[in-house]
């Protein structure tokens, strides 16, 4: 059975001869040294994907800890570590955590691709009450590459990992300390990434001279990293870990759409739809999540004297059945060769991107004006919204504009500062409006048909009514609030 947990740590590099410093100075309790002896076998393809991603999968022996880990970026300084007892397999990873690299491997096959030993020295600083705030150990590290040719290596390390009583700040402290005796901030993340000389793909920087195109490419790269993250999350079934990755597929859809004039919209045409296609599959499981979570809380704001009849224990009837074959639904498309090759043809547009000749000016000059062609986009729909009183359809089409403009807006922000930041909050302010307006448009219907043959379908009712209001609200809020975008200009 898998467990899961959250780690928080610095590597650095230490001189052979370096000493550490008196870690007592630090938290005013310092227990250790205590000393283990770790095997650790790793495991990657034979391009080294999950290397190039920032995830490493490793078979150890030895320590309080022995077993499978997979270790999952999550976050400055932090990773998920995923762990499987060891069992018997030894050249074959488990597949509860080889299917949680699958947006990495991608049917790629995982072998061993490095063995390292280490001579660890480990303490541990708490405070008066005895709550850990970190470790620190000291590793001597031999490690040695496999495959066709190896090469064998040895250094020295420090890692700090921070306990459930400690915080960034310790972390800053205890660096400084290590400054002090000489001992540095790592190149590496990982002894893996050490050993077979291996970086993480990273995210190209904006800076005041980037060009429009670099801007773009720089956002696309960020839903990507972000799109791949969330995929093992999904697979566990991870709260919000369906909406992060949605909003990640149409974060890149809207801005190949929007900046189409940059990154040549025709040939970007097929991968937005495919794009749209996964977020349409997530998009089952997570209305379903929004629409129970909605009930709950509506359920549960109401005076008990109004709950009549089994009210909370039918919703959940209707909705578990439902999410549980919508997350199968969505874990079955992760694994499906259609998605594999939209992550192919993701990672072939981030490597050579169809920059049309407008992609190389300037970033200040050439953004604004996609931007506002977005706002346009906003405008006409608004307008269209407010003319209408016989249909909900209008709304939704402005929600989905102002979507848009808000995340132009986002991927500007880098090189237009301030200005785009604020008109991507007035954005993001209309959307939810008018999220909160199609949330209430789907809901009712779902309403009826749990209060229709009832035997008392008064709460329902009081439910639905409430949902009408809502509507009613928002239809008469939007003005304001996109009088308020109007006056935000880049």
């Amino acid at each position: 059975m898998a467990t899961s947990v959250t780690e928080t740590e610095r590597k650095y590099e230490a001189p052979s001869d370096a000493s550490l410093p008196d870690l007592t100075e630090i938290t005013g309790v310092a227990t250790g040294p205590e000393e283990f002896d770790l095997e650790a076998t790793y495991f990657d393809t034979t391009d080294y994907r999950l290397a190039r991603a920032g995830v490493t999968l490793r078979r150890r022996v030895g320590g309080e800890d022995e077993g499978w880990h997979l270790k999952l970026p999550a976050g400055e300084d932090s990773r998920q570590e995923v762990r499987v007892p060891l069992g018997r397999a030894v050249k074959t990873p488990p597949k509860d955590l080889s299917s949680l690299v699958r947006a990495h491997t991608r049917g790629q096959n995982l072998g061993p691709v490095a063995e390292i030993r280490t001579n660890r020295r480990r303490w541990q600083l708490t405070n008066n009450t005895g709550k850990l705030l970190a470790e620190v150990v000291d590793d001597v590290v031999t490690a040695q590459t496999m495959g066709s040719s190896t090469t064998t290596t040895s250094w020295r390390e420090i890692e700090v990992e921070l306990g459930e009583a400690g915080n960034r700040k310790l972390l800053d402290t205890v660096e400084r300390h290590l400054g002090d005796a000489g001992i540095t901030p790592s190149s590496s993340k990982s002894k893996l990434s050490q050993v077979i000389g291996v970086k993480r793909d990273a995210v190209p920087a904006v800076t005041k001279k980037s060009t429009a195109g670099e801007v773009v490419l720089a956002y696309l790269h960020e839903q990507r990293a972000a799109l791949q993250n969330q995929d093992p999350r999904v697979r566990t079934n991870e709260h919000d870990a369906i909406h992060q990755m949605r909003v990640a597929t149409r974060r890149m859809r809207s801005a190949l759409q929007a900046y189409g004039k940059l990154v040549d919209r025709e040939a970007t045409r097929a991968l937005t739809e495919e794009l749209k296609w996964l977020a349409s599959v997530l998009g089952t499981s997570r209305d379903l999540e929004v629409l129970r979570t909605r009930f709950e809380n509506a359920l549960h704001a109401l005076p008990p004297e109004l709950v009549l009849g089994d009210v909370a224990a039918r919703m959940t009837r209707h909705f578990a059945p439902l999410e549980a074959k919508a997350h199968n639904d969505s874990v079955a498309a992760l694994d499906s060769r259609r998605y594999f090759t939209l992550l192919n043809d993701i990672d072939t547009l981030l490597t050579t991107p169809p920059f049309t000749k407008q992609a190389a000016g300037k970033a200040k000059d050439v953004l604004p004006a996609l931007v506002e062609k977005a706002r346009h986009r906003l405008d006409t729909r608004v307008e269209a919204a407010l003319r209408t009183t016989d249909s909900d359809e209008p709304l939704h089409e402005a929600r989905k504009a102002a979507k848009r403009l808000r995340y132009s807006a986002e991927v500007a922000e880098p090189a237009l500062g301030k200005h785009a930041k604020a008109l991507r909050k007035r954005a993001k302010d209309v959307q939810t409006l008018l999220g909160d307006h199609q949330d209430s448009v789907v809901a009712r219907p779902v309403l009826l048909d749990l209060g229709r043959g009832n035997e008392n379908g008064f709460t329902y009712g009081l439910l639905y009514g409430q949902e009408v209001e809502l509507a009613h609200k928002t239809e008469a809020a939007l003005p304001a609030l996109w009088h308020k975008l109007s006056k935000e200009h880049l």
